[in-house]
């Protein structure tokens, strides 16, 4: 930057230099004293000015322009690498289309501004201070007062435009922010669309959204369009007094006509740096309302971080939960109640109950995926908050009920988790979850590229390509989400073969809707409410003749059917 706003400088000095020539050259044609010889001379110097000018400007756009673009490239980076760092609760509240306004539109407009935003900031300064001493200094003092008069008006204007913009640019950003949104979340969505016949509807919301984005853009148009059209009406008042007062002062010989034509370049030199400082009002004001936006994300601090965590360097898999109460909210009722368990390592729970007791919740618990809970949970012994969270997380397997797989090839799916697994680790994990022969089917096998969140796929092939991904860790501990739900009965059965042999070393968490998955679990608990309200082995829940028991005789009367 330094190096830049020396360069520009520089610039600005060799321009400084060209009106002055003119003036000599026109003095000495008025007066006949120039020669073909000198008039040879004058454009030699022109010309060398010229090409000097031309080589420091190529230098201050190299090195502003490209400090520029390493400070897009480094504000992007901080930004990407702060959402990774966010916690999960802040996604339920911060949309998909404001993030990546964020990571286009307001990181551009804070790139601008400290890009363009210098270099017309240090000509204007530059540029003002430099003319106005050698128009003063070297012509006449009373007619650079008088071509001055109208100008501080331009400056006034500048300042007052300069916070309306800011307000209009933060509302076209907001716009530009719900547009992106919308069009996310519409392409996302698109299959859901087309089988509710919702075309038209979903075409009448978007026009509303991109509407009231173009009426934004327009307002901050109308706005900067008509500030060029009056600083040239202020520039031309400008010109006229020098007109009639310089032209008068050449007639009377006070100053010489090459003088009142150096005056005039000049003049029209110090009108750019006029017109200009309302363009870097806006910049300045449109760089200030991004970085707002950009700071009050990056502010906003990690809700889940090692805090002072043990020494630890591996994970055996006991996990206790002593009387857990959790919400999501300090104002909303609690998720889960008064939940206790002691779950052996090597052992497998199974959770079961109906839709929204609390199962999920319970186990996002274990990998600190929320926090702020009433009591503790320790893994062999040691209290979770203070297990660094790399080493926890890289021994949990997790398979949630969303099978979410990246637009990549079947094999960076399976993996994801351990990007140095080699292709007989990938190969063991897929055939344990019975994925293997549905892969090998597809002409590119496990280098098939797999569509947007997996679209190309059944529902089935996701979940078994997701338990593959969870299996490729060998983890210590492995959480399957409901992940069987989209497998008929026959694959079900030949996955939880694989997975027995897999587990019998590992501490296992089951959570299923279906009996047939959980009956040889070593404990299972039916979660209602978010309570335990029964607990035990298969056996003893159906001798209980409980919810559980009740559960198990609609299921089997329905695979009877």
């Amino acid at each position: 930057y330094i190096l830049g706003i020396i360069f520009v400088i520089i610039v600005d000095i060799l321009q400084l230099i060209f009106p002055k020539y003119l003036g000599i050259i026109t003095d000495e044609l008025q007066k006949s004293h120039i020669t073909i010889k000198g008039i040879l001379r004058y454009i030699g110097i022109i010309i060398a000015v010229a090409a000097a000018a031309m080589i420091f400007k190529f230098l201050f756009r190299v090195y502003i322009f490209g400090a520029e673009k390493k400070l897009e490239y480094g504000l992007r980076k901080k930004l990407f690498d702060h959402l990774l760092t966010l916690s999960p609760s802040f996604y339920n509240t911060h949309k998909t289309g404001d993030l990546m306004a964020l990571a286009t539109n307001d990181i551009n407009a804070i790139r601008m501004a400290m890009g363009t935003g210098v270099v017309l900031a240090t000509d204007t300064i530059f540029l003002t201070i430099s003319v106005l001493i050698i128009m003063i200094k070297t012509i006449d003092f009373k007619l650079t007062l008088l071509a001055l008069i109208p100008m501080p008006i331009i400056a006034i204007m500048s300042l007052k435009f300069g916070k309306i913009v800011r307000n209009r640019f933060t509302a076209v950003q907001e716009a530009f922010s719900s547009l992106t949104d919308k069009v996310q979340e519409t392409l996302s969505g698109i299959r859901v669309i087309k089988s509710y016949v919702q075309e038209m509807d979903e075409i009448k919301n978007f026009n509303n959204t991109s509407k009231n984005a173009f009426e934004k853009n327009m307002k901050l148009a109308k706005l900067w369009g008509i500030a060029f059209p009056f600083v040239q009406l202020i520039a031309t008042i400008s010109f006229i007094i020098v007109l009639g007062y310089g032209g008068t002062q050449v007639i009377l010989g006070s100053i010489s006509l090459g003088d009142f034509i150096a005056f005039n370049t000049y003049l029209g030199m110090l009108i750019w740096p006029f017109m200009a400082f309302g363009w870097i009002v806006d910049l300045i004001q449109r760089g200030n309302a991004s970085l707002d936006r950009l700071n009050d994300i990056m502010r906003v601090k990690p809700e889940i971080i090692d805090n002072n965590p043990d020494d630890m360097e591996e994970i055996n898999g006991h996990i206790v939960m002593d009387n857990i109460t959790f919400s999501y909210a300090y104002d909303q009722e609690p998720v889960l109640k008064d939940i206790d368990l002691d779950i052996q390592a090597g052992n497998t729970l199974a959770v079961i109950g109906g839709t929204g007791s609390g199962k999920t919740t319970l186990v996002n618990l274990i990998p600190r995926m929320y926090e702020k809970y009433n009591g503790k949970i320790y893994i062999d012994g040691h209290d979770v908050y203070k297990i660094p969270l790399s080493l926890l997380r890289r021994n949990i397997g997790y398979v949630p009920q969303d099978n979410f797989l990246f637009s990549a090839t079947i094999k960076e799916n399976i993996a994801f988790g351990k990007t140095d697994a080699t292709m007989d680790e990938v190969i063991k994990a897929s055939k344990i979850a019975m994925v293997y022969d549905d892969i090998i089917s597809f002409p590119d096998g496990f280098d098939t590229i797999v569509g947007e969140r997996g679209v190309t796929l059944s529902g089935g092939q996701k979940q078994r390509i997701s338990i593959a991904r969870a299996l490729v860790m060998n983890p210590k501990i492995l959480i399957l989400d409901d992940s069987l739900s989209a497998v008929d009965t026959q694959t079900e059965e030949k996955i939880l073969n694989g997975l027995n042999k897999f587990m019998k070393d590992r501490t296992s968490i089951i959570i299923s809707h279906r009996v047939s998955t959980i009956e040889h679990a070593d404990e299972i608990i039916f979660i209602g409410d978010g309570v335990i309200k029964e607990r035990g082995t298969h056996k003893d829940l159906i001798n209980l003749k409980g919810h559980y028991c009740n559960l198990y005789q609609k299921q089997l009367l329905e695979e009877i059917d």
